[in-house]
């Protein structure tokens, strides 16, 4: 049993993510979604200038991934995703913080994303972390078809909502 599962608080570390991690990042978006980016989406991610994608390694083994888009002052998360043994550790909100440090730095004024209103988890997970509910896009999802639940960041306190 390595470090990794004996703590709740691994040590993380967050890093770009490369080619190399693409096919491990690939079937971890297979598992863990019922409409999975391709790898291709991943890898176009890597050579956009306007996206970012990380990797948050725990032990040198990557159990979590993020991409994200930056349009002028707005900002996307697009998909963050931890490995189903690495949950509860604090694992997203480091590479969570990670991001909201770059979009910050990139000047935008927030970060925007869509969740499953039936991700319970993910909607709890998004709203401890200051994101508010703007909307729901309908139809949004596919597999099975579901809304979207469109969330907000605001960066700065002078934009935060209750």
């Amino acid at each position: 049993m390595s470090n990794a599962e004996k703590t709740d608080n691994p040590v993380v570390t967050i890093r770009p993510m490369v080619e190399e991690d693409l096919p491990l990042v690939g079937r971890m978006e297979q598992q863990l979604f019922s409409d999975p980016w391709s790898i291709s989406a991943f890898a176009e991610a890597l050579t956009e200038p306007s996206w970012g994608a990380l990797v948050a390694e725990i032990d040198g083994l990557v159990v979590a991934y993020a991409c994200y888009l930056i349009i002028d002052v707005e900002a996307h998360l697009t998909n963050i995703a931890v490995a189903e043994g690495y949950r509860r550790k604090s694992v997203a909100k480091h590479i969570l913080d990670r991001i909201l440090r770059i979009v910050t730095e990139a000047k935008c004024e927030c970060l925007l994303l869509e969740v499953r209103p039936s991700n319970v988890e993910a909607v709890a997970f998004y709203r401890k972390h200051d994101f508010h509910q703007l909307y729901r896009r309908p139809n949004y999802y596919q597999n099975p078809v579901e809304d979207a639940q469109v969330m907000v960041y605001y960066l700065g306190n002078k934009h935060q909502r209750d």
